[in-house]
C-alpha cells in the first residue's frame, strides 16, 4: 500500500468528504478518489460509503482509520529519524489570525519552510476560531486573551495594545480619559466583549457600546481611521498611524493589560516535532528567546 493513499484516506475520514480532504491536501478531488479506490482494491474492502449527507465510514473503514493514522505518523517519525540532524518532513497545517498573521507570522513560517525543504506547510489565515480537530490542523497561532478551552496552549510572546481614536473623532466627541468616560463613547468591537483596562496594579472591566462591529482587526482599524469611534488594537496595527498623526492614543493612564501570542494544539497528545520547532521559532521572534 502507498503511504500517500493511507494519508489521503485518513484526511477523507476526518474531514467527512472528498472535497474537504482535497482542500486540506492541496490536490484535486479526482486524485483523492483515485487514491481511495486504489487503497480499497489493495485491501479488498470498502472503506467509505456515500450517503445523502456526504461520505461515511463503513465498519471496515472505521476499524482501519486508526491503523492508517498510526502508520502515517510512524512513517513521518521514521523519515525524520534518518534525515540530517534537525531536518523536518511531512505536512504542517497551521491556522493563524488574518489581522496579524500575514504580516507577523507568515515570515516565521516562510523561514521554517526555507530551513526545512522537505516540510510541506499549509497555513490558513482567518479571524474565526477554527476547530483544530475537525478541520485537521496541527496547531493554531492565536493572539489576545485566551478563552477557556480544552486546547493545550503555549505562550510564545507578549502582545501590547492601546486605545486609539482619530483626531476628527476626538474633535467631535472629546477624548475619553477614564473607564467611566469610555462608556459615553462609540466603541469599535468584535462583538459584545468586555474590555479590560489597567489602573496601576489593578485590572478593571468595562462593557462599552458601539454601532460598528467587525471580526477583523484591520476592519476595526479602518473604522478608527474613519473617525467612527474608539478602538482597542495591538501596537503592530496602530504604530504607523500614531506616528503619522492619523490616530491618537486615548486613556493613556488606563491602557489595556498586555495580551499574549499563543500556539494552541489539540489535547491528549504530545506536540509533534514540527509544532515544537514552530513554537521555538515564534518564541525566538516574539519573546527574544526568553
Amino acid at each position: 500500500m502507498e503511504i500517500e493513499d493511507l494519508r489521503t484516506f485518513v484526511e477523507v475520514a476526518d474531514a467527512g468528504g472528498v472535497t474537504s480532504a482535497a482542500q486540506r491536501l492541496g490536490i484535486s478531488k479526482s486524485m483523492v478518489s483515485r487514491r481511495i479506490a486504489r487503497l480499497e482494491t489493495d485491501l479488498g474492502a470498502q472503506l467509505l460509503a456515500r450517503t445523502t449527507r456526504g461520505i461515511a465510514l463503513t465498519e471496515a473503514g472505521a476499524t482501519f482509520r486508526d491503523y492508517a493514522a498510526r502508520i502515517s505518523a510512524e512513517m513521518d517519525a521514521a523519515r525524520e529519524t534518518i534525515l540530517p540532524a534537525g531536518e523536518l518532513c511531512g505536512r504542517l497545517r497551521v491556522a493563524a489570525p488574518l489581522s496579524f498573521g500575514p504580516t507577523h507570522f507568515a515570515p516565521v513560517l516562510s523561514q521554517m519552510a526555507r530551513q526545512h525543504p522537505q516540510l510541506h506547510i499549509y497555513s490558513c489565515y482567518t479571524d474565526r476560531f477554527v476547530d483544530l480537530v475537525t478541520e485537521g490542523f496541527d496547531c493554531a497561532i492565536r493572539v489576545g486573551y485566551l478563552q477557556d478551552s480544552n486546547l493545550v496552549a503555549r505562550r510564545v510572546g507578549p502582545l501590547y495594545g492601546k486605545f486609539v481614536a482619530s483626531p476628527e473623532y476626538i474633535a467631535a466627541n472629546g477624548s475619553p480619559e477614564t473607564p467611566d468616560e469610555l462608556l459615553d463613547h462609540q466603541a469599535l468591537m468584535q462583538g459584545t466583549e468586555a474590555w479590560q483596562v489597567t489602573d496601576g496594579d489593578k485590572v478593571l472591566t468595562v462593557r462599552p457600546r458601539g454601532r460598528f462591529k467587525a471580526d477583523n482587526g484591520v476592519a476595526l482599524l479602518a473604522a478608527a481611521l474613519a473617525g467612527i469611534g474608539v478602538a482597542r488594537l495591538p501596537d503592530g496595527l496602530t504604530d504607523e498611524h500614531i506616528a503619522s498623526g492619523a490616530l491618537v492614543q486615548v486613556m493613556s493612564r488606563y491602557p489595556p493589560p498586555p495580551a499574549g501570542i499563543f500556539v494552541v494544539r489539540p489535547p491528549g497528545q504530545h506536540p509533534s516535532r514540527k509544532v515544537r520547532v514552530l513554537t521555538e521559532m515564534l518564541i525566538q521572534c516574539f519573546d527574544g528567546g526568553a
